[in-house]
């Protein structure tokens, strides 16, 4: 999606930047793991084809994708703006989705899906992901987000393997609520339902120069 091209989202453990082609090799190799593969439904693409889909994702505007980077021992020097040279010591440690479907028009039909993977293990199960997904919720609700921002929170939903029980209670923890469960696809689909209403952490965002 073009509104997210040139903006950075930072927090003390983990920092969101756009997909950019200096970050599709690392990319391919994480989809080289057939658990990455199934975990997110992805095919096998070759790394050419892994260049294709990253332009593609940047022009679409019906998916918004942000790669994250460890924010450990990251200290912006630059109050307004980041360069790739500066981000580039920062280890990728996994990605963060919206996928809108149908139109916003339509009050019965639209939603926007939410996924996100940590693909290094070394940042599993300290917090990175829900810290993540409040920066990328944050962002997409904010009404000063460009277009075809922002999202209505009551759009959001996220659908999870209905035994994967620690992504279950992440979401529920960011206000997401079980809305219904698919046996067929042994998934279970949850919304977001502002029981009670949450507030996001939001970070400090910067834009993104090209690179020097």
């Amino acid at each position: 999606m073009k509104a997210n091209k040139k903006t950075a989202i930072v927090h003390s453990n983990v920092i969101l930047v756009p997909y950019r082609e200096e970050h599709v090799a690392k990319y391919h190799e994480w989809m080289t793991s057939e658990e990455l593969r199934e975990l997110t439904a992805s095919e096998p693409l070759s790394l050419e084809e892994e260049y294709d889909m990253q332009r593609k994702w940047q022009e679409d505007e019906d998916k918004l994708t942000f790669i994250l980077l460890s924010g450990e021992s990251f200290h912006p020097r630059d109050a307004a703006t980041l360069t790739p040279e500066l981000l580039a010591g920062q280890p990728m440690i996994g990605d963060v989705n919206l996928f809108l479907r149908g139109s916003p028009d339509d009050e019965e039909g639209f939603e926007v899906e939410v996924e996100i993977m940590i693909a290094e293990a070394a940042y599993r199960r300290k917090g990175v992901a829900y810290t993540a997904l409040q920066l990328m919720l944050s962002y997409t609700t904010d009404a000063a987000s460009p277009a075809p921002l922002p999202i209505p929170k009551e759009r959001l939903v996220a659908r999870i393997g209905d035994k994967n029980e620690p992504s279950i209670r992440l979401f529920q923890k960011l206000g997401f609520s079980v809305t219904k469960r698919v046996s067929v696809f042994e998934e279970v689909e949850l919304r977001y339902t502002n029981a009670p209403e949450r507030t996001w952490i939001s970070g400090t965002r910067f834009a993104i120069s090209d690179a020097s």
